[in-house]
């Protein structure tokens, strides 16, 4: 350009494709955060002898319920239990049942190992991974009588709420796990979150809901300590019980509805 500033010459804009190995992915927005936690001598006893006996590695591949438990029998999983109190006496009262609890907390895990031990429980498995995989990749369709999530973590804040589990594309993936009839049993003590989760709940075409909105607490979900107190103090806990539809029951409401 006349008087103005030169720029060179380009040469010819070469576009190429990149390998899969090449393309940068974002890792997936989890559910938790994995922290440091007390890890008594107990539960790190637990955790190094009982999780190979009790334990299930990660595979990316269904289970065998019958192998893994040694029978036919109706499975619950329990999605984040925490330090296990609520899942050790759930299985101790229902020694008939067999329950996959699912947490990615080592604590947590050697917590409910010792019990486990103590009781004598031998319904017990755990998968010491994330939920969402476990239940994708490892849970074969329709094969659960239940899905018990008690006091997931609410994520309170409004930018963390991307965060938050019970979401409808999970809940969907739970709905796809349960048998006809089986039952997602959602507890929390954060009454805007369980408020959310009644609408995703409430939305979801294979669910229908047990109550007319919030049930009460079922006599078979203990009370927690935490609870307890939390009761004294004033604050609410609300129970969600939502049952799968079968196929006829989903086409009926489908057909009413349009």
């Amino acid at each position: 350009m006349p008087g103005g500033k030169k720029f060179p010459r380009r040469g010819p804009i070469i576009a190429r494709l990149f390998s899969p190995a090449e393309i940068v992915t974002h890792p997936p927005i989890r559910s938790y955060v994995l922290r440091q936690g007390r890890f008594s001598r107990g539960q790190q006893r637990a955790y190094a002898e009982l999780l190979p006996r009790f334990g299930i590695a990660y595979a990316p591949r269904p289970l065998d319920f019958r192998e893994v438990f040694g029978r036919v029998s109706p499975v619950v999983a329990e999605v984040g239990f925490g330090m296990g109190e609520t899942t050790a006496r759930i299985a101790g009262e229902n020694r008939g049942t067999d329950y996959l609890a699912i947490e990615v907390h080592a604590p947590g895990v050697g917590s409910l190992l010792k019990q486990v031990e103590e009781a004598g429980l031998a319904n017990v498995r755990i998968v010491q991974h994330d939920a969402v995989e476990v239940l994708r990749d490892m849970v074969p369709a329709e094969s659960l009588a239940a899905i018990h999530v008690f006091f997931p973590d609410p994520w309170p804040k409004k930018r963390h709420h991307k965060r938050r589990l019970l979401q409808p594309d999970f809940v969907a993936l739970a709905a796809s796990r349960l048998a006809p009839g089986g039952l997602l049993h959602v507890a929390t003590d954060w009454q805007e979150y369980a408020e959310e989760v009644l609408a995703v709940l409430s939305a979801a075409p294979e669910l229908a809901n047990s109550a007319d909105g919030f049930a009460p607490r079922p006599a078979w979900r203990p009370e927690t300590k935490f609870e307890r107190r939390g009761k004294k103090l004033g604050h609410g806990v609300w129970d969600l019980l939502f049952v799968k539809r079968n196929s006829k029951a989903k086409r009926r409401d489908e057909n009413a509805k349009a």
